[in-house]
């Protein structure tokens, strides 16, 4: 684990809600949350990699988060999670929106029941996981809500249609509910990240085209890497980013 260079006192001791946790950008954003102090829960449909990362957690010297197996297309688990994660953690003063899939699929092979799956896992799961922790919130009198975008969909990227029409959503929900949730001092806001090599997208999509189309697009020579993701959601998360609402906060070398 790398948890990030900065210290972030107003983390110690909040606790965190964050969906799709157990690998990739979200196994980064929990590892953060948890190095800070914070109490972390996390829920992802793969077991074994969230057993593996709180016992990577735990064995680093942080409190072990809570977790469980859920899959965010079944909303009343889902929001079951968050209540009882809340019940043992204390009320939620950070939601990270994370979970996603982009798997691949062209237009013509999208069937309805296709596209209202990939919705159930790409776009759903934020507006409910939202609603579950917004009474808490409320309770605290403060909150912070992280949305995670994407900049696949405004770099006009192909062969994910349906992915692009949920992840262009994200905005629209951050936006949508900024003012009224502000009212209680709730910020919320997107992350978009750009080509970000977690083990699956290394494992799937980086060939020799893909390197070449990294030096073509990206301003910056470097890899973008889950913790650099992580890192721009522990400052939205924290009293750090007190005054940020309703706002996207692009992290992709520069690419869009």
């Amino acid at each position: 684990m790398n948890p990030g260079t900065t210290n972030y006192p107003s983390l110690k001791g909040r606790s965190v809600f964050v969906t799709g946790g157990g690998s990739g950008i979200g196994a980064a954003i929990v590892s953060s949350f948890a190095a800070q102090g914070a109490r972390v829960a996390f829920i992802d449909i793969a077991e074994e990699p969230s057993r593996r990362l709180a016992q990577d957690i735990a064995e680093a010297g942080h409190s072990a988060p809570w977790w469980r197996v859920c899959d965010v297309r079944d909303v009343a688990a889902l929001q079951t999670a968050v209540t009882d994660a809340a019940a043992a953690l204390g009320d939620f003063a950070v939601l990270v929106n994370n979970v996603a899939s982009d798997d691949r699929h062209t237009l013509e092979s999208v069937t309805p029941a296709y596209y209202e799956e990939r919705m159930a896992i790409n776009e759903r799961p934020a507006f409910f996981a939202i609603q579950a922790a917004v009474p808490g919130m409320k309770r605290l009198g403060f909150g912070s809500i992280v949305n995670l975008g994407s900049t696949g969909w405004q770099g006009k990227g192909s062969g994910y249609p349906c992915y692009s029409v949920a992840k262009s959503s994200v905005n629209g929900l951050t936006r949508g509910l900024a003012k009224s949730l502000g009212q209680d001092r709730i910020r919320i806001n997107t992350v978009s990240p750009g080509w970000v090599m977690t083990e699956r997208q290394i494992a799937l999509w980086l060939d020799a085209e893909g390197e070449k189309e990294l030096a073509r697009n990206q301003c910056l020579p470097d890899k973008l890497k889950p913790q650099d993701i992580a890192n721009m959601v522990l400052f939205l998360a924290a009293d750090d980013g007190a005054m940020c609402t309703a706002h996207e906060f692009t992290v992709d070398a520069g690419w869009v």
